[in-house]
């Protein structure tokens, strides 16, 4: 590679958990609000199954389950691409349209494809 080659991010990869009963609503939202565009396409994500767990404590307010109980829920993953100016957005109205009190949100910078040529 050449002295010249920078990397250059202007995506990111947006992935939380979502109770399967909740998915589509938080899957409308985020992409109404700038995810899942890719080219001459939106809408873009990818969903698939896993088993989240969690422990509440004294101060949760757990939407499902109770105070002191490991609890397992059927999830789905939810992975998404974002431009990075919409970020914000995109996780403000993930956190207000998620039923979770503090729901994961991983937020992955994307390398830019223009800068292997």
């Amino acid at each position: 590679m050449s002295d010249e080659f920078k990397i250059k991010f202007s995506k990111v990869k947006i992935i939380t958990m979502v109770p399967k009963n909740d998915v589509d609503k938080v899957r409308r939202a985020i992409c109404l609000n700038g995810a899942g565009k890719i080219g001459n396409y939106t809408f873009c994500s990818t969903s698939s199954n896993c088993i989240g767990t969690f422990l509440p404590n004294e101060s949760a307010n757990p939407s499902i389950g109770k105070i002191g109980n490991l609890e397992k829920v059927e999830e789905i993953k939810l992975e998404t691409s974002c431009d990075i100016q919409n970020v914000a957005s995109v996780v403000k109205i993930l956190r207000e349209t998620h039923p979770y009190e503090e729901p994961e949100i991983d937020i992955i910078p994307l390398i830019d494809e223009t800068c292997f040529y």
